[in-house]
């Protein structure tokens, strides 16, 4: 009864938290997906600005650099994880960032003595420094969000997946047509990385009992609402690893992750070489065709966020019914599409990018359909849940580019791409079919705070 007498302000510290999130979103991905436009202007500098070194790089030669950053991304999720309920998502994501930042700045530097070589170890290296962010971005969520706003909060917060999508291919693409050059990119992916870890600094807090700037309406609101024990904050959970690894839910959960990223991935790092190849289309149109598809996504997810928020809020379905829903349409409409697009050549370019662009926007949905799906299951071990998922989803990304590779070994060749889009097809209609049957978005028994019943709980150093 008491949640419904006390509400927080329509505005508030909750919804910066998210925009913060939001923001860093935005500019991991723009760091860690412009790759795909500036190897093309390094090898192919006649379309973009001839003033700056061009490389003979071959297609293994590429495929490696478009993977190299998942080497790293991998084997900090599970630290990530620890960490931040260690000591606090607020210095883990700063110096994650930081981080990134700094391998984007030295890139052009490592590059111009090293080429492809040098490349690919400070994508590495800016892998291992992301690694730590998205398990703390679940965390902060189910610290920062009132179990009615969760959805809305995440959903918010993820649309920066797709504004870094549009603005790694896009803005990239402009910017190594400037005066800049490819080397623009990374220095510009450097001072935006470096500006938010100023705002991050200034406005962020592990929770909502931290934060300088919160209103005594507002932080009685989330705390109420998540109906924490009183030494909460000060408590670290022990983790109950063997309830999560036999858990059907989290289980599901884990496939239609990594076949997710087996499909995105495709489309991500390989959009701009189809468009040159198959389609044949040149720097300026590849740059704008190939960020197209990942700007009707970023307007999906909107749709998506205000076509739930109004099924959530009429108690049409349960959660569980919705997120299923919404990631089916996330799925299988990318499925069809992406088979489709794979007969079409250079003389129906037009369809072609309109199928693209038609499965990508539609893909947006798999943020409400199953990546906000850790804090589901488990508002306390949410960080744990996505380092564990993260783990497994990223090794995806390393194999994709060197499967493709070996299957495209001439560019323009349509029937070998028509293969890599197959392969892509299969892999969302198998992962979603197994979260229909097992996925669900109820909290799990093992997500209790007292669930291992351990008596005397470690104490976090604040």
């Amino acid at each position: 009864f008491l949640l419904y007498l006390i509400k927080g302000p329509a505005v508030g510290m909750r919804h910066v938290q998210a925009l913060l999130v939001f923001l860093n979103i935005t500019i991991m991905f723009i760091g860690r997906l412009n790759v795909g436009v500036s190897v093309v202007a390094m090898t192919n500098a006649e379309t973009t600005n001839p003033d700056f070194p061009e490389y003979d790089w071959t297609e293994a030669e590429k495929s490696y650099i478009l993977s190299s950053f998942f080497w790293g991304y991998i084997f900090t999720q599970f630290l990530g994880g620890y960490l931040c309920k260690r000591y606090g998502v607020k210095s883990v994501m700063f110096w994650g960032v930081f981080g990134s930042g700094v391998c984007s700045a030295l890139t052009p530097l490592f590059i111009g003595f090293g080429e492809w070589q040098a490349y690919c170890g400070i994508r590495v290296i800016m892998g291992l420094a992301q690694g730590v962010v998205f398990p703390c971005i679940h965390q902060h969520l189910a610290r920062w969000s009132p179990p009615g706003e969760r959805n809305r909060l995440g959903a918010l917060a993820h649309t920066g997946i797709e504004c870094g999508n549009v603005s790694a291919m896009f803005i990239s693409g402009m910017i190594c047509k400037s005066s800049m050059g490819w080397p623009g990119i990374s220095y510009v992916s450097a001072g935006i990385a470096f500006l938010w870890c100023v705002l991050w600094f200034i406005l962020a807090a592990n929770n909502p009992t931290e934060s300088r700037f919160i209103g005594e309406r507002e932080l009685t609101y989330i705390e109420e609402s998540l109906r924490h024990n009183e030494k909460y904050h000060e408590t670290i959970i022990p983790i109950p690893w063997k309830a999560i690894w036999t858990s059907a839910p989290f289980l599901a959960l884990l496939v239609v992750r990594c076949c997710e990223n087996w499909g995105l991935s495709t489309l991500q790092a390989e959009i701009p070489s189809y468009m040159n190849g198959v389609l044949d289309m040149d720097m300026k149109s590849n740059t704008f065709f190939s960020a197209l598809p990942f700007l009707a996504m970023w307007v999906m997810s909107y749709v998506y966020l205000i076509s739930t928020e109004i099924v959530l809020g009429k108690n049409l379905v349960t959660l569980t019914v919705l997120r299923k829903t919404i990631n089916s349409l996330a799925f299988f409409i990318p499925c069809a599409t992406l088979i489709g697009i794979g007969f079409l050549d250079k003389d129906q370019k037009n369809f072609a990018i309109a199928l693209m662009t038609i499965g990508v926007g539609f893909n947006s949905g798999q943020t409400i359909g199953s990546v906000l799906n850790t804090i589901d299951l488990s508002a306390n071990h949410a960080s744990i849940l996505m380092g564990i998922v993260n783990t497994a989803a990223n090794f995806v990304p390393i194999a994709t580019p060197l499967v493709v590779g070996l299957i495209v070994e001439e560019n323009s060749n349509r029937t070998e791409w028509q293969i890599v889009f197959i392969i892509a097809s299969v892999f969302f209609l198998v992962g979603n079919v197994v979260y229909l049957i097992f996925g669900t978005a109820v909290s799990q028994p093992w997500d209790a705070e007292d669930y291992l019943k351990l008596k005397d709980p470690e104490v976090a150093k604040k």
